[in-house]
């Protein structure tokens, strides 16, 4: 009884993990599929699932199929390599089992990267670094409210274990019989130091970083006056670099799709700030740093 209670509790803990990892990782991907906007896309192509394809496995192909119309699916490559090391053979499928073989006269290759590579295994670095850091802080700040270890004969195990479920639920009152021995009961404290705030500091740098990867604009700076303009400007540089290569490789694909099929599609990188005109000098104009340490407001 004792040791299935045991791993019921070692699986809670375990479901909270991969809870926690499953939802950093589900939010990273979804900002990593949303942040291209493809232009004049075919109705018969998703750009959703052609996001997710080159998120997953790094390339998808696109193709006309004579009765669907045309269509850009995940794909198996192999055969030979063109002098540029691009597979000349692929096979397009689906998951209802529809199936293509292909060839560089008649399909595209879009890839995600200029490095061939998906961004499924940065997000997952990211998500086990963010899951690890936030049940970390809930073990800190949990070991705040109950920082105590309880010693006690074993006859008395039940009734010590009984006053701390009261206690762990803030019950203001805990009652005990006559039975109950003060001299027996001896409380330990571990004084768990509370550093949930810098774990949560981390967190948060570690977050921006993932943001900066994804070429998501944040400020990725931790200071407790306000920032200069040109202190977020130059912030900005690493988020801007992030999306050359991802961008680039969804825009030489179009190029040659447009090449093949005399098509007119273009993607482009969401905007997800607005562009605000400088109309006052850099070393004047300030900007409010959201992640200001002393909690103050800027007014």
């Amino acid at each position: 009884m004792r040791a299935n209670k045991k791993e019921s509790q070692f699986y809670e803990s375990a479901k909270r993990n991969n809870r926690t990892y499953i939802q950093y990782y589900n939010r990273l991907m979804e900002l990593a599929i949303s942040m291209f906007e493809w232009k004049n896309l075919p109705d018969t192509v998703d750009p959703r699932f052609l996001e997710l394809a080159l998120f997953g496995e790094g390339m998808a192909v696109f193709f006309k199929d004579e009765e669907i119309g045309y269509l850009a699916l995940r794909t198996m490559i192999g055969g030979h390599l063109n002098v540029y090391q691009i597979p000349t053979v692929r096979r397009a499928f689906a998951s209802n089992g529809y199936q293509r073989d292909l060839n560089e006269d008649n399909s595209v290759i879009i890839f995600n990267n200029l490095i061939h590579t998906n961004s499924m295994l940065d997000t997952e670095m990211f998500s086990e670094r963010l899951y690890n850091l936030d049940r970390a802080i809930d073990v800190n700040a949990n070991a705040q409210k109950t920082p105590i270890l309880i010693s006690c004969d074993e006859n008395e195990r039940l009734t010590m274990k009984n006053l701390y479920m009261k206690y762990d639920g803030n019950q203001p009152f805990i009652f005990g019989d006559k039975n109950l021995s003060p001299n027996s009961l001896k409380v330990i404290k571990t004084d768990a130091p509370y550093v949930a705030d810098k774990l949560y500091t981390l967190k948060t740098q570690i977050w921006n970083e993932a943001l900066t990867y994804l070429g998501i604009s944040n400020i990725n700076i931790q200071k407790r006056e306000r920032l200069i303009t040109d202190e977020v400007t130059r912030n900005q540089g690493g988020v801007i670099a992030s999306r050359y290569s991802r961008l680039e490789a969804r825009r030489q694909a179009c190029d040659k799709i447009n090449e093949m099929f005399g098509l007119d599609i273009w993607c482009d990188y969401r905007e997800d700030f607005q562009v605000i005109e400088e109309e006052q000098n850099d070393s004047v104009g300030k900007v409010d740093n959201p992640f200001r340490e002393d909690g103050e407001s800027d007014e």
